[in-house]
């Protein structure tokens, strides 16, 4: 009768019929169906292939082959071993369960239920277990392979030397040895789940395990193997508790003095910490009590001791060290936590580097009355720069791209080069292939016969011309200039984002002058060559481009060249380094060479507050242009150096590592996992030596940091009475960071100028300026690196950037005269507001540019100058510094304290605004419209000579109508603003 039950079910029932039978397909048709069968999955494995053999390809060619395959084998190494132990696992405790099955099953509608499954499934047991274990296995080894990382540093760690203030471990524990545990630790528990799950199923469906059938729930053998596997996972909950005492070293939490906190605070040394200690202990006796079952066949003991872990974790790990911050810390808490933070800053500033940051007091007030002694400082103060790189690139673009096909980018950089045996700051782009300018686009055009730009292009930083565009050192088509003799020919670059096909039949452009077009074929050995069909085919896979395959244009010497970008290679190359988000070319030994900045990064320093190097390094630049943004391995880290300075050749792409930092353990772990790719310091050559400087985003996350660790006492730490802040950028409108700035500067303990990368700072939630900070940039130099801040006194009021840029704009004759030039269809551009210190007090100076009439592209019009309460909107530098040091300066109101509106001091309220102008006002400022007018008229027509000449007369015209103001023509030049009490040298 048993077997009655599980017979199939009579299908008739109906009246019989004539059968119908289904012809077969024919012969052809099958064997077309098999046929196209076999080329779809021959096409699935070739795609596969085609990724994989590319990227050997492409890696051979740089000749960077071990990183691809010491990274692939890492990972195919991880892949198995972890995916074959998560399969064993799972499949052992299914084999397991079902071997220790009851040999009888109760009678029971449960048990009749589940034979029916049983049945269902018994033909296909072997290849069920199969299926499920290749998949557990599968899904385990894809999670392991993106460990690779993390092997390889545990695998090669090298020793920091350096000790935790709490367990005495070294750093490197944290940082290569617990990430690695913590991984085995998790993939310990979701194999402990797996096969738990799996294995309570397995004796379910077998009838080891019931539900609703009468007697005992479980056999004594699935009894047995549960409680084993929940041993296993208890023991590795022990293992967790222990791991988290480390843990605490650098773990993250909030704390009022800070946005993150990390390390061990008063709580954690003393509730935490032994908490786990105890929980430890108490999971190594529960899974013992767990394995005890193998003997005593009862869950009782196991079950109580659980939740005696379970009560333990809630009581002693999260209840007593609520009561302990409660009622021990908060009551005096700065007393408490203080050790505790000293060794947060401690280890703050070394991981990020600012440990021997120099902070000195500075009055911000100009200390000498000397005019003519402070004008003539100037010169040694700063070499100051009016050129402002992220402005000028569409003039640059207008008057140097010679053709639609040529661009430069959105930013252009800042370099040194010398003239005249003097070193002096540059603008410096390259002339870029743009793609949007190619008159006819199609495949050939756009890959086979535009394939790269043409020559550097170069402006002295320091002065413009007589018509405000930039005094160019470097320029024309070919270029020529300073520079002397190198390979123009820019086939990688920041704007080069697509492939090129170059060497082969097809020629290529290479510029244009008054004779036509000149032709070229490429020369150097980068790219892969094409002349194998199994690498054309590749790559009409790999890029989705079948003309690859076939094209006539492809013939022997055809190379293909993609990774194009500098920073995209150096990334490829090396993907433990963390990229600077701004590349900068530098023409270097006849080349020109792009020089990338590179970090070694880690999230495991104990004690080190953790930084967001997406938000800390973003800026009013990178919000309107993400190529400067970094590139990060690791977007949350605590630990970073700029260990590695790499080189791209435009030319030839090829890529080379640079030893900079000698010191750094995590650069030293990865040159043992990627042996012979990093080159010695002692290869960098002279001539590129000159061209380094110190990053921007190592220098944004510094100065990050400094807002809150330039303190070194824990009291005023945890007051928070000395948080800065970096100010918003003034002169645009992003709502986002002022940028650092290079320029030859000389901080006041410095005996001449040195390039230099600056940043001010404004106090917590107000705008008047708290310290300026300067980083020596020139490797050439001794003190490189060293970081300078200026402490301005917190009982003296000195402007910051935004009140300065509101004040500039608040002046009626500046505030007019900017009116006049944005007359018409003109835009007025602010330039980088720069800050110099200057015997004691601070010299601010801004380039405002202008693009008028039919010009797309700025020039420089004016220069705001300001300093000790004096102010200049002059037609250049020089004359803006004559007058602000000469006596002939719009003195300046102090800013308004905190509570006040500005313009309310007494002495410096400005006068009710008159109902009607006099007429010689009215009359000098229509001459004045009038004459911009007429220079404007100029720009649309190219006439600088008639251009100038409305700048004198405009200038005139507005000098008539301020002297008019003041009270006649033989009156002061000041502004109606001054008292007359104020001279040059006074805060007013």
């Amino acid at each position: 009768m048993p077997t009655l039950a599980f017979q199939m079910p009579d299908r008739g029932g109906g009246p019989t019929g004539p059968r119908i039978r289904v012809g077969r397909p024919s012969r052809r048709v099958r064997t077309l169906l098999m046929t196209l069968g076999v080329l779809a999955v021959l096409g699935m494995v070739f795609t596969m292939f085609a990724g994989f053999w590319t990227d050997w390809l492409w890696y051979r060619s740089v000749d960077y082959s071990s990183v691809f395959t010491t990274t692939l084998s890492t990972k195919i190494g991880l892949f198995f071993v972890f995916g074959l132990l998560m399969a064993v696992s799972v499949g052992f405790n299914v084999w397991l369960a079902h071997r220790l099955r009851p040999p009888l099953s109760a009678m029971s509608m449960e048990q009749q239920n589940l034979d029916r499954y049983r049945m269902g499934i018994a033909p296909y047991k072997k290849w069920l277990l199969f299926g499920i274990t290749a998949l557990v296995g599968l899904i385990a080894g894809a999670s392991a392979s993106s460990q690779w990382r993390t092997w390889l540093m545990w695998v090669n760690g090298v020793s920091f030397g350096q000790k935790d203030p709490q367990f005495k471990l070294d750093v490197s524990f944290y940082a290569f040895d617990l990430p690695w545990y913590r991984f085995l630790l998790g993939f310990g528990f979701a194999a402990a789940i797996l096969g738990l799950i799996a294995a309570a199923l397995t004796h379910y469906l077998y009838g080891g395990l019931r539900v609703t059938s009468p007697g005992a729930r479980a056999t004594a053998a699935a009894t047995g193997h549960l409680s084993v596997l929940l041993g296993i996972f208890v023991a590795l909950k022990a293992v967790a508790y222990w791991l988290d005492r480390y843990g605490l070293a650098v773990k993250s939490s909030d704390f009022k003095a800070t946005d993150s906190w990390t390390g061990l605070r008063y709580v954690d040394a003393n509730a935490y910490l032994p908490a786990k200690t105890i929980l430890f202990c108490i999971a190594v006796i529960c899974a013992l009590l767990f394995f005890a079952t193998l003997w005593r066949r009862t869950w009782q003991l196991p079950v109580i001791g659980f939740g005696l872990m379970v009560l333990s974790a809630i009581l002693i790990g999260g209840l007593y060290p609520a009561i302990v911050q409660k009622f021990q810390v908060q009551p005096n808490e700065q007393a408490k936590e203080a050790p505790y933070v000293e060794k947060n800053l401690a280890a703050t500033r070394e991981a990020y580097g600012i440990d021997d940051s120099q902070v000195t007091e500075y009055p911000g007030i100009a200390e000498t009355k000397d005019q003519a002694k402070l004008r003539d400082d100037v010169a040694n103060a700063a070499s100051i720069r009016i050129m402002d790189p992220n402005i000028v690139s569409p003039t640059f673009q207008q008057l140097q791209q010679i053709r639609n096909y040529y661009a430069f980018p959105t930013n252009l950089d800042v370099d040194r080069y010398a003239k005249d045996g003097k070193e002096q700051d540059t603008v410096i782009g390259l002339r870029e292939l743009n793609y949007a300018g190619i008159p006819k686009r199609n495949w050939i055009n756009d890959h086979f016969r535009y394939t790269h730009g043409y020559g550097v292009v170069a402006a002295e930083g320091t002065s413009a011309d007589s018509g405000g565009r930039p005094a160019f050192t470097e320029s024309d088509l070919p270029s020529k200039g300073d520079l002397g003799t190198y390979e123009q020919r820019v086939y990688y670059g920041e704007r080069t984002t697509t492939y090129s096909i170059v060497g082969g039949p097809q020629k290529e452009i290479d510029y244009s002058d008054d004779s036509g077009e000149k032709t070229y074929s490429y020369k150097g050995d980068s790219g892969v060559n094409l002349d194998n069909p199994v690498n054309r085919a590749a790559y009409a896979v790999a890029f989705g481009e079948p003309q690859i395959l076939y094209s006539g244009a492809i013939g022997e010497g055809s190379r293909i060249l993609y990774n194009r970008t500098p920073k995209e290679r150096v990334e490829a190359i090396a993907p433990w380094l963390t990229i600077d988000g701004d590349a900068y070319p530098a023409v270097v030994g006849g080349r020109i060479q792009w020089i990338v900045d590179a970090y070694t990064t880690t999230n495991g320093y104990p004690y080190a507050s953790r930084t967001t190097l997406g938000d800390t390094t973003a800026d009013s630049l990178t919000a309107t242009n993400d190529q400067r943004a970094v590139v990060a391995q690791q977007n949350q880290v605590n630990y970073i150096r700029n260990s590695v300075k790499a080189t791209v050749d435009a030319y030839s792409g090829e890529v080379k590592l640079y030893q900079w930092d000698t010191q750094d353990p995590v650069l030293k772990t990865w040159m043992k996992a990627f042996p012979d790719t990093v080159q010695p310091r002692s290869e960098i050559s002279q001539d590129l030596m000159d061209h380094l400087r110190y990053p921007q985003d190592l220098f944004k996350v510094q100065r990050e940091l400094l807002t809150r660790y330039h303190v070194k006492d824990a009291n005023t730490f945890l007051s928070g009475s000395e948080v800065w802040q970096v100010p918003d950028d003034p002169t645009n409108k992003t709502g986002e960071t002022v940028p650092p700035y290079y320029l030859s500067m000389k901080m006041p303990d410095q005996n001449e100028q040195v390039f230099s990368l600056t940043t001010t700072f404004t106090p917590n939630g107000r705008d008047n300026l708290s310290a300026f900070m300067a980083v020596n940039a020139d490797p050439g130099t001794q003190d490189y690196g060293k970081i300078r801040v200026l402490k301005l006194p917190t009982s003296t009021t000195v402007s910051g950037p935004k009140q300065v840029q509101s004040q500039f704009n608040s002046q009626q004759d500046i505030a007019e005269t900017i009116r006049l030039l944005r007359g018409g269809d003109s835009e007025v551009e602010y330039g980088n507001l720069l800050t110099v210190p200057l015997d004691g007090g601070l010299l601010y100076v801004e380039p405002v540019y202008v693009r008028g009439g039919g010009l797309k592209y700025p020039l420089l019009r004016k220069v705001l100058v300001t300093y000790g309460g004096q102010t200049a909107f002059e037609d250049t530098l020089e004359q803006a510094l004559d007058k602000v040091f000469g006596g002939e300066g719009t003195p300046v109101e102090p800013p308004a304290d905190e509570g006040e509106d500005e313009g309310t001091d007494e002495g410096t309220t400005p006068p009710p605004p008159s109902t009607q102008q006099p007429s010689t006002v009215q009359e000098a400022l229509n001459d004045a419209q009038k004459a911009f007018e007429a220079g404007q008229e100029a720009l649309k027509n190219n006439d600088w000579e008639a251009y100038g000449r409305a700048q004198k007369d405009l200038e005139d015209a507005l000098r008539r109508a301020e002297d008019a103001q003041s009270g006649g023509a033989g009156g002061a030049r000041s502004s109606p603003r001054a008292t007359p009490s104020a001279s040059p040298g006074s805060n007013s």
